[in-house]
């Protein structure tokens, strides 16, 4: 049986070798159910605040706990990996003929470069601990990263619903491995949020109904990634230049201060083409086009319609009669929600008399 110090000594050399690796905070937390962190998601989600997610309902029992995924597992290793920017992710919220993309989407895909590291991690630790089963996760699985990051005590869960890090700020990567190790979990991180409500107050779109809850439905982040349809006529102004997610929420966080773009991963780093792109090149992105730009890049999972799609919208809050060929283009599109985009924002354009 392994004893205290030498469950302590292993979490030592996990953590050394996690920053080895590139990774920014790491901790240990428990794979048994939480019953109020359950309770919480079950709330959240009956009361619809996922949308049209319905992978986050369906899986709910995997979600629930790490345990309730795979049995086998005793400990969560939780893992962050920093992308701070060097640049004012709201540098681009006044500059109409330009497209905001988040900051996170700008560089490689954090998917496959945060997992390589994972893989990097557990195949290490199964050297070390020939006996011990690993699985690694990458925000793809049903996986409660920020609840269990807090357990972890790499971080809170702020009123903005992301995890935020005393050292990193807002701009943390998440992963996790699940494994059969019986490692000493760590005191879960204090709230450290305090009377402040910049998050809530820097919304757009009034996402918050509460601090510490978030209404996916009126978020930007869902509504130009995940959502499928036509965004809703009340959210399509207050997008702005908007096309691929928000960072208004994380980027007006105080503890972002502490955050240093020197932790950010070079992956990380983002793209020329990507970091304040014309809105003009992109309305005339056909799917090979579309394909070829964002090859490398999680934008390229949301397909070139719903990106146009989103493209458009900001054409329509740009105010730039430039636009208006391109846009017009558009109005007959093979796709309708692109087309009903397009006629919503030349009217917007040129407005009738």
């Amino acid at each position: 049986m392994v004893n205290a110090a030498e469950t302590n000594g292993l979490a030592e050399r996990i953590a050394d070798e996690a920053r080895s690796l590139g990774f920014a905070a790491c901790g240990f937390a428990s794979a048994a159910e939480d019953p109020v962190r359950s309770e919480r998601l079950e709330q959240w989600l009956g009361e619809g605040h996922h949308g049209t997610m319905e992978w986050m309902e369906t899986r709910l029992e995997h979600r629930r706990s790490p345990q309730g995924l795979w049995p086998e597992a005793k400990s969560v290793i939780a893992l962050g990996m920093s992308y701070a920017p060097a640049h004012d992710p709201l540098a681009l919220e006044d500059a109409g003929e330009r497209a905001r993309i988040s900051v996170y989407a700008q560089g490689r895909d954090y998917h496959d470069v945060v997992k390589k590291r994972l893989k990097r991690l557990a195949r290490w630790l199964v050297a070390e601990e020939p006996g011990a089963k690993v699985k690694v996760f990458v925000d793809t699985a049903p996986v409660m990263e920020k609840p269990l990051g807090e357990a972890a005590g790499i971080g809170w869960q702020g009123k903005h619903t992301n995890l935020v890090s005393r050292e990193h700020g807002s701009w943390l990567f998440l992963g996790a491995i699940y494994t059969t190790l019986d490692l000493a979990p760590a005191t879960p991180h204090r709230d450290q949020c305090g009377t402040c409500r910049a998050c809530l107050e820097a919304c757009p779109t009034n996402a918050f109904p509460t601090a510490y809850t978030i209404d996916a439905r009126r978020c930007i982040s869902y509504l130009t990634i995940e959502h499928k349809g036509p965004v809703p006529q009340e959210f399509r102004e207050a997008l702005g230049n908007r096309i691929y997610g928000c960072d208004d929420c994380l980027a007006v966080c105080p503890w972002n201060k502490f955050a240093s773009e020197a932790a950010a991963m070079r992956e990380f780093l983002p793209r020329a083409e990507l970091a304040a792109p014309r809105l003009a090149d992109l309305l005339t992105l056909d799917d090979p086009g579309f394909r070829r730009l964002f090859s490398g890049s999680p934008i390229k999972r949301i397909g070139r319609d719903r990106f146009v799609r989103n493209c458009l919208y900001a054409a329509g809050n740009s105010g730039d009669p430039g636009l208006v060929d391109q846009v017009a283009a558009l109005c007959e599109d093979r796709d309708p929600v692109v087309a009903d985009a397009a006629r919503w924002a030349l009217q917007r354009l040129v407005p009738r008399s």
